[in-house]
């Protein structure tokens, strides 16, 4: 079997040759065209024997039959070709669109890793039942007030814990890739410390 078959993939300069062949095609059907209107413009239909039935003589027969002849075969290998060129169009173009379709999705990936935020700790451990409503291998971004920017060491975090007793933090975390607001709330409670996590810095 030939792997010129339908399944093989139609290249651009396979498309451009062919609408090339389709130019040509076109050009030689002008020119019978103009060769039938140079005739007395007998055209494709025009009679070709006088009003007594004799050929006439007023055209040059062999030249008008052969130029219908020509145009009719043109035609006909240019109706093919218009299929032909539809066709690898179409295919050109359900690929670009399959191309673009993918590259949005690996730009917009990118730009979802690349707009995630530095993060300066991370949560190794968290108790059940403790106000922490975080999760094991949270990054933290930022701490209430604490971000990678003023972040010196976790006394900054225990400073803004102890001030924020009893009222909600605002606290933005780093989870499975993906940018997450959590909102904790301080407090006492069975276990030791206020929120019952353990947070060390990241190491950058």
């Amino acid at each position: 079997m030939s792997e010129d078959g339908p399944s093989r993939a139609v290249t651009l300069s396979e498309v451009q040759q062919l609408v090339r062949r389709k130019d040509e095609l076109e050009a030689q059907i002008r020119a019978c065209y103009q060769l039938l209107e140079d005739q007395k413009g007998v055209g494709m239909d025009g009679p070709l024997v006088d009003a007594e039935g004799f050929p006439r003589a007023d055209i040059d027969l062999y030249q008008v039959r052969t130029a219908r002849h020509s145009i009719a075969c043109l035609q006909n290998d240019h109706k093919a070709l218009m299929k032909q060129v539809e066709e690898a169009l179409h295919q050109l173009h359900a690929r670009e669109k399959e191309k673009h379709a993918r590259d949005e999705e690996e730009a917009r990936a990118e730009a979802m890793s690349q707009s995630l935020p530095p993060a300066f700790a991370k949560v190794n451990a968290v108790t059940p039942e403790s106000p922490a409503s975080t999760s094991v291998d949270d990054e933290i971004v930022e701490f209430g007030s604490v971000n990678v920017h003023n972040f010196k060491s976790l006394q900054n975090i225990a400073t803004v814990v102890q001030h924020s007793e009893g009222r909600p933090l605002s606290v933005t975390v780093i989870r499975n890739g993906k940018k997450v607001h959590l909102g904790l709330t301080p407090k006492r409670w069975a276990g030791k410390g206020l929120l019952g996590c353990n947070i060390i810095p990241l190491q950058r």
